[in-house]
């Protein structure tokens, strides 16, 4: 066989194992574990980090105060030195709809070692210890909830003893560039982390959606929770682990009811979601890069090009191996569009995303040896322990 043939039949195993073995990630059904509502319903403390999120906030914020939940709950704002009066609008949502009680506060600037995202949730958790809550939900800011999603993130806790519940929020996919990377984004996360491993006990796969994440007050202090990642920048995924590392049982699937309002018009805003955190995925480490930029090039490149290749170059057998290969990559991406209600024919454009995702993972590593690094929120965090504000 060709070169480009056997290249065709390595990206094919790949993507065999991927498809029976990494614990069908592929599969859209793992929405919320089995439930059933309590007979006492326990006090939560909802904590949501915001900085500058007045543009969302009147599409998310207004879900959260008209939860439908049976027990004490209450909502803790943390306006995070925004410039754009978030925490007046906040407070005037709260005024005009009512509902659960609201608290705005505000940390001052984090400390060296901490990221600004959580040196936020820091203060919001312990205005809400206050209240001595026995469950946190740690929203962001852009996150909408029907009615009752609190009550049934706290009947899947209580019913399956989980210490955290977290679900996928589903992101906006209305503009072109939105329905090209959104999808893929979760498909993406979901083959690191696949959802069914994460709730098995015994199992080392942990990961969280900071979107939403349903935390027992208890289970956070023992993780020591968020001191102990005070430096993450993945705060989700850090939480999950340290929470899994504690003996905490914690389970993760994709969310009906739970929306990002957050708008990704263009692909320069896509890019800058993606490339501000995938460096540090990889923790900044050179090596895992080119291991990364080899395997996404491997899986997602090499099967429409061993296609075209073949075909131009009259080789069947890398023309059929890569088109299998495409095929059954194809196949898996079909459960991801139909849940983002998306139209099929993007599932052949893979490889197309994945190029984009590779490039902005190079990306992500070039900002940060030229000092940028990942950002929230206009805080740039170019090495462990620094923040610089970013115009």
């Amino acid at each position: 066989m060709s070169a480009i043939a056997w290249t065709a039949a390595v990206s094919l195993t790949a993507w065999l194992w991927l498809l029976l073995c990494q614990g069908f990630f592929w599969r859209t059904d793992v929405g919320l574990p089995e439930r059933r509502e309590p007979e006492d319903w326990p006090s939560v403390g909802v904590v949501v980090p915001a900085r500058d999120e007045a543009e969302v906030l009147p599409a998310s914020l207004p879900s959260l105060l008209a939860q439908d939940y049976p027990g004490r709950a209450e909502v803790f704002l943390v306006d995070d030195g925004s410039t754009d009066g978030t925490g007046e609008l906040a407070r005037e949502l709260a005024r005009l709809h009512g509902g659960l009680p609201l608290t705005v506060g505000s940390p001052g600037e984090p400390p060296a070692g901490w990221t600004g995202k959580l040196w936020a949730v820091r203060h919001g958790i312990g205005l809400a210890r206050a209240r001595d809550p026995e469950y946190l939900l740690l929203t962001d800011a852009d996150i909408a909830h029907a009615p009752d999603s609190l009550r049934e993130l706290v009947a899947a806790a209580r019913t399956g003893g989980f210490d955290v519940v977290s679900q996928m929020a589903r992101l906006r996919v209305e503009s072109r560039w939105e329905r090209l990377v959104v999808p893929a984004f979760v498909y993406f996360f979901a083959q690191l982390y696949p959802f069914r491993r994460i709730g098995k006990k015994g199992s080392r796969t942990a990961a969280a959606a900071g979107g939403c994440v349903l935390l027992r007050t208890d289970a956070a202090a023992r993780a020591r929770i968020p001191d102990a990642i005070r430096h993450a920048v993945i705060d989700d995924v850090a939480l999950a682990r340290a929470v899994k590392d504690g003996g905490g049982h914690i389970w993760l699937g994709l969310a009906d009811g739970v929306d990002s309002v957050r708008p990704y018009p263009r692909l320069h805003d896509l890019w800058r979601m993606v490339s501000r955190s995938a460096y540090a995925q990889l923790r900044h480490s050179l090596l895992l890069l080119t291991g990364t930029v080899a395997g996404l090039a491997l899986v997602y490149l090499v099967p429409p090009v061993a296609l075209f290749a073949g075909l131009v170059a009259g080789d069947a057998t890398a023309a059929v191996l890569g088109g299998a290969a495409w095929l059954v990559m194809t196949g898996t991406y079909v459960p991801m569009l139909r849940y983002y209600r998306q139209p099929l024919w993007l599932a052949p454009l893979l490889p197309v995303t994945a190029f984009l995702y590779l490039l902005m993972t190079v990306d992500s590593a070039v900002q940060h040896y030229r000092g940028r690094g990942a950002a929230w929120k206009g805080r740039t965090y170019a090495r462990p322990g620094t923040v610089s504000e970013e115009g």
